[in-house]
């Protein structure tokens, strides 16, 4: 695996996802976000392009411009009012490699290199409570906040009181989950925040 950082905003690259194995897609042809990959030897990782299927594409979609060795993706951008913090917006892994740690070691690979660069801080906002688990495996914390749409705000570098932790995790209690996702919680209570993933230098 390689971790690749290809941009910062405000004129970062566009990424080619194949929509239906990475979420939010979409988001990484936006050329305002900077953007971090993890990258795998196709023939060994098996991502998507060389197995595409073109007849599964709506017609116009050309499967040639999806990257086909990309693993896991984040895009991020400047604070508006403040040049210090540097937001993770977007995080997505391709389905077949998710539940492998991806995720939080990306974002903590990124949130060092926002400290080199000089940004003060980095936060992301969260919807559900595994890519809660996932930001605190990166070392952020919860901050108490949340945004206008109800996603719980962490930051790093944040606090590692467990109260910190759980108290975010009881967010989520009063919102509609699915199974899997309470299970998740139910476990959770009662425990220690999770070990920190170290990013790669």
């Amino acid at each position: 695996m390689k971790f690749e950082l290809l941009g910062w905003p405000p004129s970062g690259p566009t990424l080619g996802l194949d929509f239906r194995t990475f979420s939010y897609a979409g988001k990484f042809v936006m050329t305002t976000t900077g953007k971090a990959v993890i990258r795998g030897d196709t023939e060994i990782e098996g991502a998507a392009k060389a197995e595409a299927d073109a007849e599964d594409l709506p017609d116009g979609v050309d499967p040639s411009a999806f990257e086909d060795d990309v693993l896991a993706a984040v895009a991020f951008n400047e604070d508006r009012t403040d040049p210090g913090t540097l937001w993770l917006r977007y995080v997505t892994v391709h389905a077949d490699h998710r539940g492998r740690g991806l995720g939080p070691r990306l974002l903590g690979f990124v949130a060092r290199r926002a400290e080199i660069r000089g940004y003060e801080r980095c936060r992301i906002a969260v919807n559900n409570p595994f890519a809660y688990e996932a930001a605190y495996r990166a070392g952020f914390a919860y901050t108490g906040r949340r945004t206008g749409i109800a996603e719980l705000v962490l930051e790093r570098p944040g606090s590692a009181d467990p109260g910190t932790y759980e108290n975010g995790l009881r967010q989520f209690l009063d919102r509609e989950l699915s199974v899997a996702e309470r299970e998740f919680l139910d476990r959770k209570f009662d425990s220690e925040p999770p070990e920190t993933i170290d990013p790669p230098p």
